[in-house]
């Protein structure tokens, strides 16, 4: 049995793609710019890969954000089921 992807994982894919597409980068610029694969950043803003805190600040810092823009009210355990309340990025 395939376990759900987290509905948090699903959201902070979601923002990540919408910033990296607002500054007009392809997945390849990004991830050359945060030193991170380009299919791995793939899976993340498909919401498919678990995160580590140095990758989050390594995206954040290649974005010009604060990792809190990506973060912000995301819980531990939110699932596909739950909706979030958590806002999206700016």
């Amino acid at each position: 049995m395939e376990t759900p992807t987290p509905r948090a994982n699903i959201v902070f894919g979601q923002r990540l793609r919408a910033v990296r597409k607002d500054r007009g980068w392809t997945l390849r610029v990004l991830a050359a710019k945060a030193g991170v694969h380009w299919t791995y950043l793939g899976q993340v803003e498909r919401g498919e890969r678990n995160v580590s805190l140095l990758t989050i600040l390594r995206l954040s810092k290649a974005l010009g954000i604060d990792a809190g823009v990506l973060l912000k009210g995301l819980r531990a355990d939110l699932d596909p089921e739950h909706e979030t309340d958590a806002e999206p990025a700016t």
